[in-house]
């Protein structure tokens, strides 16, 4: 996977876009998931403003935000502290993430026609091809939009949702920039895609769920180097 050094990605992407504290929150989560800042860390409001550019205002409440959902801590006095993420808290968060993208991949198999199945191809060929040619920011696309077809085929608004909100804790840079989850990805997508073609719906939600498990595997890995 890429190195530990902080990327600029996340802060060009700032400067693009209105200056929310959801956007600051997302690139500190990205941060703690990723290991690029460790338990015990100082998250300092002034640093981390002038690194993405914006106020401390919004930082300030994405702290708040992340106060709130234990990946920070407030320190009296000295501010706020990247919180313990064990082994066994990223194993539940993809758990869960896993959980839900089961059970839409479950309900989305019996309605996906040839249509459908064309355009898994297609995303699954153009994530093929930004993985060869080291695109981060086109795999993370690619990625995305894949399984937004099945999501979206699935009819259930709520759990795509709460989907939606479980995968905020993947650090999908640090996924896009590696070649091998890239290519192990391609592979499980065709998979994937086999399954869904031939009606095979326990064989697509197993499939469904190794991405995820293998997601949890990857990332406790790197954290430990």
């Amino acid at each position: 996977m890429a190195g530990r050094a902080r990327t600029t990605t996340a802060a060009s992407a700032l400067r693009r876009r209105p200056q929310l504290s959801e956007d600051v929150a997302g690139h500190v989560r990205h941060l703690v998931m990723s290991g690029e800042v460790s338990p015990g860390d100082y998250i300092r409001l002034d640093e981390t403003a002038a690194e993405l550019g914006v106020s401390v205002t919004p930082v300030r409440e994405a702290l708040l935000t992340l106060r709130g959902e234990g990946m920070v801590e407030l320190v009296p006095h000295r501010g706020y502290v990247v919180s313990e993420l064990t082994p066994a808290d990223i194993v539940d968060i993809f758990w869960l993430q896993g959980r839900i993208a089961v059970e839409l991949v479950r309900r989305a198999a019996p309605k996906i026609g040839e249509s459908e199945i064309a355009e898994l191809r297609q995303f699954n060929a153009s994530l093929a091809a930004a993985v060869a040619n080291g695109k981060a920011e086109e795999v993370e696309i690619n990625e995305f939009e894949f399984h937004r077809v099945i999501n979206r085929l699935a009819e259930a608004s709520k759990l795509a949702w709460f989907l939606n909100n479980a995968t905020r804790y993947t650090p999908t840079r640090l996924y896009a920039s590696d070649p091998e989850w890239g290519r192990a990805a391609v592979r499980n997508h065709e998979q994937l895609i086999e399954a869904l073609d031939a009606g095979d719906v326990d064989a697509a939600c197993t499939l469904m769920r190794k991405q995820f498990t293998d997601g949890a595997e990857r990332l406790i890995a790197y954290r430990d180097m």
